[in-house]
């Protein structure tokens, strides 16, 4: 278990090497890698550990330096960022009912789907985007919208435009700062501030749910 941490951490830290490594291995296999991996992250509520935002902007980087296309990275990875949201809405939709009856479900966890909801409750249907951008809370909420009574046609709206901003901004944020020296010399430290940047809403919602919890005691 240690081991699979460190590994992910690795991962997470050095993504500029693993992708570069990738792209020498596999070549145009590349572009497949990358759908698969964004749309297990966004498609599978098992796989919220993902790198999405951090992978869209160093694949940004790379096809800044000539190695991606970047058309085709927008296009493929947009798709692939809606077709996750749509499996994982459908198969909240079909198990839904399990959860309403009080059933519990191996692969889903609780916590995390809590946390969902209380998104849900504040933000509405406007989750669907908002999520895009908060890990973990990307991966349920399209779940937890097939659970609940959010028709396909309002979510698929909500999904299409939620999936164009996230894969636009972060993969051409990669693509025009990828020359910057900050990027260039600290890609590590850039990956980490994606991340930390990416994680503040949900650390946010979670200290206003304690405050007002001390506040109701």
């Amino acid at each position: 278990m240690i081991e699979l941490i460190q590994t992910a951490i690795s991962v997470f830290l050095h993504l500029d090497k693993h992708l570069a490594t990738i792209i020498e291995n596999y070549g145009a296999f590349t572009y497949l890698i990358l759908f698969v991996i964004i749309f297990c992250e966004t498609g599978l509520v098992v796989t919220p550990f993902l790198p999405g935002d951090s992978l869209l902007f160093a694949a940004g980087v790379f096809a800044s330096l000539g190695s991606l296309n970047v058309v085709g990275l927008l296009f493929l990875l947009t798709a692939a960022a809606i077709i996750g949201d749509t499996v994982n809405y459908w198969v909240g939709h079909f198990v839904g009912p399990r959860l309403v009856r009080g059933e519990k479900i191996r692969f889903i966890n609780q916590k995390h789907l809590d946390r969902t909801h209380e998104f849900f409750e504040r933000y509405g249907a406007e989750t669907i985007i908002i999520a895009r951008f908060v890990p973990i809370v990307r991966t349920f909420a399209p779940f937890v919208a097939g659970v609940g009574s959010m028709t396909y046609g309002k979510f698929l709206t909500y999904n299409v435009v939620g999936a164009l901003l996230w894969v636009f901004l972060l993969t051409l944020g990669g693509y025009f700062f990828a020359n910057a020296p900050v990027v260039k010399d600290h890609f590590s430290l850039v990956i980490i501030a994606i991340i930390i940047i990416s994680l503040l809403p949900a650390v946010y919602e979670f200290l206003r749910q304690y405050r007002t919890a001390q506040k109701e005691k």
